[in-house]
């Protein structure tokens, strides 16, 4: 094979997995909120699950995480997610449920276009909560 036809081979399978890399699943983030999420949260993830009555730190209503200026905080919420940012809301931390989570590494991007390192499950429930967004 040429050098040039070689090249471009190269050139197609990086840019196959780079976009395999990106690919996010809103359908399965939204399984994983139901099961994982809505307890805290609620079922319309706005922070009144039935569990949050007996919490001192009430949920966040998720569909606010954007803010005013509408960018969503997908480097936060990965990190609270996975526990590298726990968050105390019962005396001990936020369940953290990155083991459950756990799966073939990957990556998001974030608005500023950071990649960060994490697993498909975590992708695809950043990815249906930001489909959860008010403006």
């Amino acid at each position: 094979m040429s050098r040039s036809k070689l090249k471009v081979v190269s050139m197609a399978l990086v840019a196959a997995a780079s976009q395999a890399t990106w690919a996010q699943d809103t359908e399965t983030g939204a399984e994983l909120y139901q099961h994982y999420c809505a307890t805290c949260h609620g079922i319309e993830a706005t922070g009144h699950g039935p569990m949050a009555g007996v919490l001192i730190i009430q949920p966040t209503n998720l569909k606010t995480l954007a803010g005013g200026d509408g960018v969503f905080p997908t480097a936060r919420v990965v990190a609270r997610i996975d526990g590298r940012d726990p968050l105390v809301s019962h005396g001990s931390p936020m369940p953290v449920y990155g083991p459950y989570f756990e799966g073939q590494d990957t990556a998001i991007k974030t608005p500023e276009g950071q990649p960060i390192l994490t697993s498909q499950p975590i992708v695809d429930l950043v990815a249906y909560l930001e489909t959860l967004q008010e403006n």
